[in-house]
């Protein structure tokens, strides 16, 4: 049977895909490697709240209720995800992971290990952070602590009085690193290798990522100097607790590397207590000790990597020519990259103004392009 949508992922992306779609009349598959709505969140750790607030991370159709407050938690997330999957009539086929999509004719094949399926229009919703990002440092066999990485740190209950060295400081390691020295952790150290932009969840009675949304459009020649101005005010020089200031702007870096700015829910206040000491980037392991960028060595009894996520779509669409050199999408919402028509992608982007509010408003333009294509008979 060929499916008219195939929507990969059940997720926010996948979800709000899907909602925009029933609502414009067409009744999409949607598929998920994991066993429930929403899973990725469910694995994440404890402390996660959003950093956009509430009324800028709905999904279309959907308000999140109230009562979840302003910076809503993992489990209200969670819960959202399952009323908002249920108030739209979407059941999702779980434990179905797509392997790979080829162009076949006028459709798609989504290779399946239960099978292949066939669609006329395919979105791939399946997370920026899909797939955790494993380094691997020599000699890390000679290191007698624990080693693992973020996507295994649930709280910092296994962790009192210990020695910890969380290596990453984006947003991922800074608060894991705040959670450790507030759960009561021996001793936190963070291991930087590319200084973020450290700026407050709000302004005043203002969350920053409010202004993130002209931030996406403004070049950063004028955007950047308005945010120093405003870290210097909001957030001092952290440099004079041993945090190295950033190299570029907010949005310069954004733009450079694709790095977003580390949002503050406790590491400034952690680092001028001088319960987290930041210290140079992890280099190796040797002689079951942590080798410094700067020559120190550290024995910790724990190594913790925040080093990021993948979005893991290369065995999946990498042979088509829709991936950027670091393996995203180079087009997402309504457009389709000329070599793969009738594929797009939603929710595989890291904008400055909330993953969550991009995906709003790039599933509506999604949503819109294939029913426009389904009426035309593509």
């Amino acid at each position: 049977m060929t499916e008219q949508v195939l929507v990969v992922g059940a997720g926010p992306a996948g979800l709000a895909v899907a909602a925009v779609l029933r609502k414009r009349g067409v009744q999409p598959l949607v598929v998920d490697r994991g066993g429930a709505v929403g899973d990725s969140w469910r694995a994440r750790y404890d402390r996660l709240h959003l950093h956009t607030p509430r009324v800028q991370s709905a999904l279309p159709g959907l308000r999140i209720p109230r009562a979840y407050g302003r910076w809503v938690a993992r489990d209200d997330v969670v819960r959202y995800l399952e009323d908002y999957a249920a108030h739209h009539g979407i059941e999702p086929r779980f434990r179905t992971t797509v392997r790979r999509l080829d162009r076949e004719g006028p459709g798609w094949t989504a290779r399946t290990d239960d099978g292949d399926l066939q669609a006329a229009q395919v979105v791939v919703a399946s997370g920026y952070n899909s797939a955790p990002l494993r380094t691997t440092w020599a000699g890390a066999e000679t290191f007698g602590g624990t080693l693992l990485h973020a996507s295994e740190y649930a709280n910092a209950a296994p962790y009192r009085g210990r020695d910890v060295l969380v290596v990453g400081a984006g947003n991922t390691g800074a608060e894991i690193a705040a959670d450790l020295a507030e759960g009561g952790a021996a001793r936190v150290r963070l291991a930087v290798r590319t200084p973020p932009n450290v700026i407050p969840r709000q302004l005043g009675p203002v969350p920053i990522t409010l202004l993130g949304v002209s931030l996406d459009v403004t070049p950063a020649r004028l955007a950047d100097p308005l945010n120093r101005l405003l870290q210097r005010r909001f957030v001092g020089d952290l440099t004079r607790y041993g945090l190295p200031a950033a190299p570029q702007g907010v949005v310069a870096q954004q733009r450079a590397t694709g790095v977003t700015p580390t949002i503050d829910v406790g590491l400034i206040e952690a680092l001028k207590a001088g319960r987290v000491t930041p210290v140079a980037a992890l280099e190796c392991f040797a002689d079951g000790e942590a080798v410094l960028a700067d020559g120190t060595r550290l024995r910790p009894d724990v190594v913790i990597a925040a080093t990021g996520y993948t979005c893991g779509l290369e065995p999946v669409v990498g042979h088509l020519g829709v991936l950027d050199e670091r393996g995203r999408p180079l087009v997402r919402g309504a457009r389709t990259a000329p070599s793969a028509p009738g594929l797009r992608f939603v929710g595989i982007s890291n904008p400055l103004k909330g993953l969550l509010f991009q995906i709003g408003l790039d599933a509506r333009a999604a949503g819109r392009a294939v029913a426009r294509d389904l009426r035309q008979g593509r």
